[in-house]
């Protein structure tokens, strides 16, 4: 696909060489993003529109270490070395408010994106307040927590007679949370180097709560109320107790000195004979269907995040939207590129590169979830996601929340109730401090 993209884009090089307009040539945009695949596939996708209408558009990329940092230490000192940032979830809080992206709102509307994109993307890629029909970002790189597994440990004749013994129903995909844990719990053996499932567990930063918003979720439970900053009897809810001791019942199935785990060792379970199941942003399954990175690929299965014990189903939201940076002095140009990438052309082009669209269309077409082994499960996902705060204090909200929750799940200190009656405290104190709530 590459070679013929290459083939396409000099063919279109030569046709548009004299024929583009004197007013294009000359501009340039610059889009700034973290350093991963997804970025390369963009610089692929932005030289179609370069060849198209004589704009160069540059994706810029930094470590995903120093991403953060680097944007909003340009977006405070009102740099304009951006054009655009395709930048995560959770910034569009603090980035909208202290109003260092470009109102999108309008654009929003008059294109439709609200039917146009996958609608859990518009939600918490996009609007910000919640429920406020205010826009700040165009869904891009759509992302969330799925699963692979092991197809060969699950269809082996044997394991599947032993396992119907024992808890009484076949061996396949888990179909909800409870055949998770069984299927966990049966392919846990410990004295076989084998165990039964990979989870996130590093507290540095998102994975542990990215992991156990996985099953708060799909328990039911919620994380708060979004518009109103309520956590009381929310946070701490039955269902997220339930939820939490479940992914703490996970956890002890885990391959031994798993408690600083994110996607580097959830794939190596995989590729390693590890796990028979294993957590994963779908940003990191191309490297499992790959023979070269994964000797297992050809046994490599993937499922989206299964139904909670009341039928609930959704998955943990990774991912970002492509935002207008208020600074830059091309916005004018930069509404143009952004016209141009959410045409359904566009994003059909953006989902064969590599990309992860969040176009409902490209979503829904048989042509995209046949694509890979793992499409049909992401489009399952997107429609079915939800997120963590996006309030400028987002980062305090996480921090306490791998505070309380990491010694639980890792360490078995206290109960689940008692780990989530303090979160809400916790909260409940950030937001008055922030004078969110009264």
């Amino acid at each position: 696909m590459r070679k013929t993209m290459t083939s396409m884009l000099a063919g279109i090089g030569l046709v548009l060489a004299c024929g583009t307009s004197a007013y294009a040539q000359g501009k340039e945009l610059t889009i700034f993003w973290a350093e991963w695949d997804p970025a390369n596939y963009l610089q692929e996708l932005v030289n179609l529109y370069e060849a198209e209408s004589g704009v160069k558009v540059t994706v810029e990329t930094t470590p995903w270490s120093d991403f953060q940092t680097k944007a909003f230490t340009e977006f405070n000192a009102k740099g304009s070395a951006y054009d655009m940032v395709v930048g995560d979830s959770q910034w569009i809080g603090a980035a909208s408010e202290a109003g260092h992206y470009v109102d999108l709102t309008d654009f929003f509307n008059k294109h439709n994106l609200k039917e146009v994109m996958a609608p859990a993307t518009v939600k918490y890629y996009a609007e910000y307040p919640s429920a406020s029909g205010k826009y700040w970002s165009i869904p891009a790189e759509g992302d969330a927590v799925g699963w692979s597994y092991r197809k060969d440990w699950f269809e082996d004749p044997k394991e599947k007679e032993a396992f119907k013994a024992k808890y009484g129903y076949d061996l396949d995909v888990p179909k909800d949370f409870k055949a998770l844990r069984d299927i966990a719990e049966f392919f846990h053996r410990p004295d076989q180097k084998r165990y039964g499932v990979a989870i996130y567990t590093d507290n540095s930063y998102d994975a542990l709560v990215m992991g156990v918003e996985n099953a708060i979720f799909s328990y039911g439970g919620e994380l708060g109320d979004y518009a109103t900053y309520k956590v009381d009897g929310i946070i701490n809810s039955e269902q997220n107790i339930k939820a939490l001791e479940a992914y703490k019942e996970l956890y002890s199935f885990t391959p031994p000195g798993w408690a600083k785990s994110f996607f580097i060792e959830d794939n190596q379970a995989i590729t390693e004979n590890l796990a028979a199941m294993s957590m994963n942003y779908f940003a990191f399954f191309p490297a499992l269907i790959n023979e070269a990175s994964n000797p297992n690929a050809k046994n490599t299965g993937f499922f989206a995040n299964p139904p909670g014990p009341n039928g609930d189903q959704f998955a943990a939201l990774g991912g970002q939207g492509i935002s207008v940076i208020s600074y830059s002095q091309n916005k004018e140009e930069a509404m143009k590129f952004l016209e141009w990438f959410i045409k359904d052309e566009t994003q059909k082009k953006w989902a064969e590169l590599g990309g992860y669209t969040a176009s409902a269309k490209v979503l829904e077409s048989p042509e995209f979830q046949n694509a890979t082994p793992y499409n049909k499960a992401f489009y399952e996902t997107m429609f079915k996601v939800k997120d963590f705060w996006a309030t400028p204090e987002y980062a305090e909200l996480l921090i306490q929340m791998n505070q309380r929750v990491y010694p639980y799940i890792t360490g078995n200190q206290g109960t689940a109730k008692e780990v989530l009656d303090s979160l809400a405290a916790d909260w409940n104190a950030t937001f008055k401090k922030y004078n969110r709530v009264k």
